[in-house]
C-alpha cells in the first residue's frame, strides 16, 4: 500500500508513541548499576614549551583557588572519579564539569563528594546545581571556613573575549599527580558545534577537567572539559559565561540530594527542542546524484565524509557519505546522547544485471542495526513500509523509535530508507537522533523523508507497492 512521507511518518509515530511510552514508563523505577564517571578531558600529548613567568605568576597567585574534587563511594574512599574545580565566590562556591560529578549526582545514595585543596585542605562537598548541558556543575563545602579567606577566579567582563592567538593558561591536577599549569592560544569558538565550545591550542590530561583556564590577567576564560585523542594540542573549553550563569541560577540553591533524572530530562528537552528547531530551519544540500535527491545537512553542526570504490572498479559501485555532530551531551560514562547523525549510499551495478544487484543492495539494506542494548533504553519498536518521496519516489522506509528508561518523555529516532524504481541502481539513507520529544521525532522523520525524490524524474517509472 502506498502512501506519502507525511501521512506514513505520522501514523507510524503515532502507532509506536503509545506503546514507547508504556514501555519507558514500566521501567521507570528500574536503576541501573552507578556507572564510573570519566576522571576527565581525554588525554592528550603533554605540552612541550617551558611556562613563562606569566604562567608562573599566575600559578602562584591561583593556588589557594584550586582544588581537587573527588567522588568516592559512600560506604569506602575508593574513588569512583577525580577533576579539578576552583573558587568562584568569597562563600566557597566552586565550578567543576558535570562529568567529574556525574555518578554522585545520578546515585547520591550511593557517592559522596570531597575536595583538597594545594595545601592539605580536605571536606565535603555539596551539588547546588548543574549545566548537563554544557557539562559544568556548582558546588559549596559544607563548611565553609577552611576555605574563607582564599578568594575567588574573577570573570571576564561581560562579551568580553580575548583576542585570537593570545596566551592562556590552563589549571588542574594532570593525571592525580599535584596541581600544574599549562599554557596554549586562545582559538575562539570551535566550528561545527552546536553547543558552544572554546578552541584551546594546548594540552589537557586526566584529572584536568572542572579547572580554570586564565588570561594573562588572571581572569576566568573557559573551564576545561576535553581534548580530541587524534590530534596534539586540541583541547577544548566551556565559555565562562556559562559557568557565570549557572553561579547566578545556583548560588542560592537547596544542596541535591536526590537523583537527578528529573532534571535532566527537562534540560534535554529544551536541548533537543532548540536542536529540531534549528536543524529543519536549514536547507538540505545537493549530493549532486545525476539520478537521486538526497537530504545531506549543511556542515552549520555537522562534518560530512565520503567514500566510494575506487576509480575503474568492476562489479557494484558505490559512494558514501556520513554527517555526524561533533556536539554531545554526556549523561554518564555509557550514554552520551543528543545528537544527530545522517548518510547515505548510492549504488550503481549496471555491471551486475537486475538479479545480482537486488541480491548485494537488499542485503546492504538489511545489514543495518537499529537500537541499542544496554541499561539506559528498552528495546526499539519499529515499523516498516512503502512510501512515495518528493515526486513519487518510491522508497521502503522503517521508523524506529527508542524509549529511555529513566527519561520516559525521550526517545531515540532511526529512519531508514532504500530507493525502490530501478533494477540496478539505487540509494539508501539513514537518520539517527538521539534523546527527542515524540513530536519532535515526528517532524524529523517526515522532514528527512520528504528531503528524498528525483533529480529529473524518469520518463516513465514503474514503483512496487506494498506493505510490510
Amino acid at each position: 500500500m502506498q502512501a506519502t512521507a507525511r501521512a506514513y511518518t505520522g501514523a507510524v509515530i503515532r502507532c509506536l508513541h503509545a506503546s514507547a511510552l508504556a514501555l519507558a514508563l514500566s521501567f521507570a523505577t528500574v536503576w541501573p548499576a552507578a556507572a564510573q564517571a570519566p576522571a576527565a578531558a581525554a588525554p592528550a600529548a603533554a605540552a612541550s614549551a617551558t611556562v613563562s613567568g606569566t604562567g608562573q605568576r599566575i600559578y602562584a597567585d591561583m593556588q589557594p583557588r584550586l582544588l581537587q574534587v573527588r567522588t568516592l563511594l559512600k560506604t569506602q574512599d575508593s574513588q569512583s572519579s577525580v577533576g579539578s574545580a576552583f573558587l568562584v565566590t568569597a562563600e566557597g562556591h566552586l565550578i567543576t564539569n558535570y562529568h567529574v560529578i556525574s555518578s554522585y549526582a545520578l546515585a547520591p545514595e550511593r557517592h559522596r563528594l570531597v575536595y583538597a585543596t594545594v595545601d592539605g585542605q580536605q571536606g565535603a562537598l555539596q551539588l547546588l546545581a548543574f549545566d548537563v548541558l554544557h557539562d559544568l556543575a556548582l558546588l559549596k563545602p559544607v563548611d565553609p571556613a577552611p576555605l574563607r579567606g582564599r578568594g575567588a577566579v574573577p570573570f571576564r567582563a561581560d562579551g568580553a573575549e580575548p583576542e585570537r592567538g593570545a596566551r592562556i593558561f590552563s589549571l588542574g591536577n594532570p593525571l592525580d599527580v599535584g596541581f600544574a599549569v599549562t599554557e596554549g592560544a586562545y582559538n575562539g569558538l570551535a566550528e561545527r558545534h552546536y553547543l558552544p565550545t572554546l578552541f584551546f591550542g594546548g594540552s589537557l590530561s586526566s584529572g584536568m577537567s572542572g579547572g580554570p583556564a586564565l588570561d594573562a590577567q588572571g581572569r576566568l576564560v573557559g573551564v576545561n572539559v576535553a581534548a580530541r585523542r587524534d590530534g596534539e594540542q586540541v583541547s577544548f573549553l566551556v565559555p565562562a559565561a556559562l559557568a557565570q550563569a549557572l553561579l547566578a541560577r545556583g548560588r542560592n540553591a537547596a544542596p541535591i540530594t536526590q537523583p537527578v533524572h528529573g532534571e535532566i530530562e527537562r534540560q534535554l528537552l529544551a536541548h533537543q527542542a532548540g536542536l529540531v528547531d534549528a536543524f529543519i530551519a536549514q536547507p538540505w544540500r545537493a549530493a549532486g546524484h545525476p539520478r537521486y535527491r538526497i537530504p545531506v545537512p549543511m556542515e552549520t553542526y555537522s562534518r560530512c565524509w565520503g567514500s566510494g570504490t575506487a576509480a575503474g572498479g568492476r562489479g557494484l559501485l558505490f559512494e558514501r557519505s556520513d554527517c555526524a555532530m561533533d556536539s554531545a551531551v554526556f549523561i554518564d560514562e555509557r550514554l552520551r546522547t543528543g545528537t544527530i547523525t545522517v548518510r547515505h549510499e548510492t549504488y550503481d551495478g549496471s555491471r551486475l544485471g537486475p538479479l545480482r544487484f537486488q541480491q548485494r543492495y537488499n542485503a546492504s539494506f538489511d545489514n543495518e542495526v537499529v537500537g541499542r542494548r544496554d541499561s539506559h533504553r528498552v528495546a526499539a519498536l519499529c515499523t516498516e513500509r512503502t512510501v512515495r518521496a518528493g515526486g513519487g519516489l518510491p522508497l521502503r522506509a522503517v521508523v524506529c523509535l527508542q524509549a529511555y528508561k529513566k527519561l520516559p518523555q525521550l526517545f531515540d529516532l532511526s529512519v531508514l530508507t532504500a530507493s525502490l524504481d530501478s533494477g540496478t541502481t539505487g540509494v539508501q539513507g539513514r537518520l539517527d537522533a538521539q534523546a527527542l520529544s515524540f513530536d519532535n521525532a515526528q517532524r524529523l522523520a517526515r522532514h528527512y523523508l520528504e528531503g528524498f525524490g528525483w533529480t529529473t524524474p524518469p520518463p516513465s517509472t514503474a514503483p512496487k507497492t506494498g506493505a510490510r
